[in-house]
């Protein structure tokens, strides 16, 4: 298993709702020792449920040169707001690293794959050496 980051979650740009995948973001400091890319995860929310998330890690390179570093979650198959809740991010497998295109429309295409790669992931394998706790399909 990966790391883990806690925190509470922020409001952000809210450009992940508009592309049609949301996501709950975490601050992180500096001396988090977690390196930038795309993750399959699992959430934990505040009521003890567990969701599985394609999380971000970074300073959103397509949007910003020099960003705040975050951790955005998009947890799969849900859509409730999260802001304001204290969340529990399980960075797992990395599934690639962080880049810039040259269109949003080239982000959204993949975002979109690489959820499909998570899920995919998911469905080959128990996760449950690489995700303890990950809900089931």
């Amino acid at each position: 298993m990966g790391s883990c980051v806690e925190g509470i979650v922020v409001m952000g740009d809210r450009r992940g709702r508009k592309l049609g995948f949301p996501t709950a973001n975490v601050r992180i400091g500096p001396n988090v020792d977690l390196a930038d890319g795309v993750y399959a995860g699992v959430v934990e929310l505040e009521d003890a449920t567990r969701h599985r998330a394609a999380i971000s890690v970074g300073r959103r390179p397509h949007y910003y040169e020099v960003g705040e570093r975050l951790v955005e979650a998009h947890l799969l198959d849900f859509d409730r707001d999260l802001y304001g809740e204290r969340i529990r991010v399980e960075v797992g497998t990395l599934v690639r690293e962080q880049r810039s295109f040259g269109t949003e429309g080239e982000l959204v295409e993949q975002i979109a794959s690489d959820v499909a790669a998570i899920r995919v992931l998911r469905a080959e394998s128990p996760m449950s050496s690489r995700l303890p706790g990950a809900p089931p399909n």
